[in-house]
């Protein structure tokens, strides 16, 4: 490929087209005095936050506190909350929300019985819940009721039917004149009227076949309760395209007089995706991709809406503003258009929306599955928390760890970071027979600086002070990553693990192979940030792309059988809740191995 011809196009046109051708059950009983209509009941997933669920059903934060007092202190995964119902008569809060009554599932509970007691057909209940299954129709869990049902009507066709008319014969007339006069042929008349075989007389009545346009009425067959209830068992479809239509949009901002100084990660996330796409094209893809340029505002995003090549789209990728997002995500949704969010982890579009897709996992999903990984971990191990107090403090993660140690009976300690004792105090708690866990309520490189020349000094034995050095490990935080100029020995030194939901092995083989790619068609080498957009672009491309040639545009019906280990992320999709859309829950733990390997794993609940 022309490396130079790319450049070009890209810096040159607003659009670029290039097309490339090749071809959990909860099983607890709910009861309560309240009045159905009045509340409902939510069960608490991990990650999920007071101020999502609340968004989720369209109702306040303070709403939730006052019926869950307990609330505003903190929730945690499997326990249940009281939500109120929003009145249906109230004007919707946005432009996903027509409406509906929310109701939490019961023991005994059918898709049947809830058709009949809420008087609205079971199809309509589906179409408002694209995630009901089988699976997800289950005791605790919530499906949301539309307010108006979808009209059923009945169907009309034109039909031509044959009837058959008396007649009488006239004076003159024959067989022949008859059969000719109605396009009969003589042995159908014979057959309608037997008595023509001794003759045609005069005043005759016979019975003559005609053909006649009548419009039909079908009035819709209610279903039966058993094939209501199989409609949660119904086969997902798999709907192929021959080629797959993508939009691109991001705010390159290659015409301002002042590049974004993110303009060059954004070109390389495309240039990643491009890469994806010449790798897929070996697999008999065919894949149109269209680029725009929608810069920082919804100026030129309304307009790219009207393009038609995103009109026409099957998958849009992009939009990086909190105010570019969500008219992106009310288009796709109203378009039936898949829409994978990549950068942003703060967005609430995901909660109400089907056809969104956000790979940068949230942070409350993040930290609790990193809490969950450091328990299992640590659990047997000296845990101490060493609180810094500097300006990256990370308290929402490390109030989830301890929340989560609590519920685990995992014993922990914590020291308040005294720069001139901090040695001594931290030897205070360290046990020579355990391995000793120590985790930094701060995220900087400041922070790390304090702790670990002390922490290497007490993992030597001393003769002065009669011990043996004690097993220490670091465990910490994504923006680690960032630091191993300064720290990668004091990492090594220290077996530390970080958690992460990006990592990319820059000695594993399929990273070395990516590497070498990138710099023979570019000409350069990837930025140095965390994450590294080009390595993004081409995961994302390779997980989705590859999921629509195989399992066609409801590719969410198979997220279960699509397999792609990637190179900086991987991809494990949950949607969260029966209406919305779907986020990526995927973590590593990265461990920094003291005899210089390190280790990526993946952690899955």
């Amino acid at each position: 490929m022309n490396k130079s011809f790319i450049y070009a196009l890209l810096f040159i046109l607003h659009f670029f087209c290039l097309p490339l051708f090749s071809q959990v059950v909860n099983r607890q009983t709910i009861t309560t005095n309240e009045q159905v209509s009045d509340i409902f009941y939510h069960t608490i997933e991990p990650g999920q936050t007071v101020y999502a669920i609340a968004t989720m059903y369209g109702v306040g934060v303070e709403d939730i506190h006052r019926l869950n007092p307990e609330s505003r202190e903190g929730i945690r995964a499997g326990a249940t909350l009281k939500i109120p119902q929003r009145d249906v008569a109230v004007a919707p809060i946005d432009a996903h929300d027509d409406g509906y009554t929310y109701h939490t599932i019961q023991p005994k509970e059918t898709l049947y019985s809830l058709s009949v007691r809420y008087t609205i057909p079971a199809t309509d209940i589906m179409e408002a819940n694209p995630g009901l299954s089988v699976e997800t129709f289950t005791i605790g869990k919530t499906i949301r009721i539309p307010a108006t049902r979808i009209e059923t009507l009945p169907t009309t066709e034109i039909q031509t039917v044959t009837k058959e008319i008396d007649y009488k014969i006239q004076r003159k007339e024959t067989m022949y004149s008859i059969c000719r006069k109605f396009n009969i042929s003589s042995n159908e008349l014979i057959a309608l009227n037997p008595q023509l075989r001794s003759g045609l007389k005069t005043g005759m009545v016979i019975r003559i076949p005609v053909q006649t346009e009548e419009t039909v009425t079908t009035e819709p067959v209610p279903l039966q309760e058993g094939e209501v209830n199989a409609l949660l068992t119904e086969p997902k479809r798999i709907k192929k395209v021959d080629r797959l239509r993508v939009a691109l949009l991001l705010p390159f901002m290659v015409n301002d007089l002042v590049p974004s100084a993110n303009t060059a990660r954004f070109i390389e996330y495309y240039e990643g995706l491009l890469l994806s796409i010449d790798s897929l094209r070996s697999l008999g893809s065919s894949i149109e991709l269209s680029v725009f340029d929608i810069g920082n505002d919804t100026r030129k995003l309304n307009e790219t809406l009207r393009e038609e090549a995103v009109l026409n789209a099957h998958l849009i990728i992009g939009a990086v503003q909190s105010e570019q997002i969500k008219p992106v995500a009310d288009f796709a949704q109203k378009h039936d258009i898949k829409y994978i969010i990549p950068f942003t982890s703060r967005n609430d579009d995901v909660l109400s929306n089907a056809s969104v897709y956000q790979v940068n996992t949230p942070h409350s999903y993040l930290y609790s599955n990193a809490a969950f990984a450091g328990c299992n971990l640590f659990a047997n191990d000296n845990i101490i928390i060493v609180n810094i107090m500097d300006k990256e403090e990370k308290m929402d993660f490390i109030k989830t760890f301890k929340s989560e140690m609590l519920n685990q009976n995992i014993p922990f300690k914590e020291l308040v970071y005294k720069s001139e004792t901090f040695a001594m105090d931290i030897q205070q708690l360290l046990l020579p027979d355990k391995r000793n866990i120590v985790l930094p309520t701060s995220a900087s490189l400041e922070a790390l600086n304090k702790i670990k020349a002390p922490l290497r000094t007490l993992t030597e034995p001393s003769v002065i002070e009669e011990r043996i050095g004690y097993t220490i490990h670091l465990f910490g935080y994504p923006e680690w990553q960032t630091y191993t100029r300064d720290c990668l020995e004091d990492f090594f030194a220290l077996n530390t693990y970080i958690y992460s939901n990006f990592y990319a092995e820059n000695l594993s083989p399929d990273v070395q192979r990516f590497y070498v790619k990138y710099k023979n068609w570019y000409s350069k080498n990837l930025i140095n940030t965390y994450p590294k957009y080009g390595i993004l672009g081409f995961d994302t491309g390779m997980f989705f792309l590859d999921a629509m040639r195989k399992y066609g545009l409801d590719f969410e019906n198979h997220l279960g059988q699509i397999r792609y280990k990637g190179l900086q992320t991987n991809f494990n999709f949950e949607r969260v809740n029966n209406w919305g859309g779907f986020i990526n829950t995927n973590i590593f733990i990265v461990q920094y191995r003291n005899d210089y390997t390190i280790t990526r794993s993946e952690i899955k609940k």
